[in-house]
């Protein structure tokens, strides 16, 4: 592109012979049927993944699905350098931390969204009609 502004920069390197468009500098799409099951997994879940640093150069995302069932309780585990934000598609499950003080429990509902920092140690509780979270 030879003329940039604020919308359109010109997103293209010139290595001499051949021009390069960056991973970063594009919009992706993922569709459900590219999910794969070579990510990190954690005892009690079932992770699907879509985008990582692994696949395709991300650098603080983890973009996927994550199943699991009642009554479950996972292990403790942090997502590393991933930001990472959880939509509850279905069921309550819980996610516990510790705050420093003492041990928080969040109980969610479909529809919710649930942000983890990097390196937060988080646990999933998912309960059933009989167990709570």
């Amino acid at each position: 592109m030879n003329n940039t502004d604020d919308f359109h920069p010109d997103l293209t390197q010139d290595t001499g012979d051949t021009l390069h468009r960056s991973l970063r500098s594009q919009v992706h799409h993922n569709k459900t049927s590219e999910l794969r099951s070579d990510t990190a997994q954690t005892d009690g879940m079932r992770r699907m993944a879509t985008r990582t640093g692994n696949s395709d150069g991300t650098e603080s995302i983890w973009m996927g699905e994550t199943y699991v069932s009642p009554p479950t309780r996972t292990d403790n585990h942090h997502h590393g350098k991933s930001e990472t934000a959880i939509f509850v598609r279905s069921g309550n499950p819980a996610f516990v931390f510790h705050d420093g003080v003492q041990e928080v429990r969040i109980v969610t509902a479909p529809g919710d969204y649930v942000f983890v920092p990097p390196f937060v140690p988080i646990a999933r509780r998912i309960p059933t009609p009989t167990t709570p979270p």
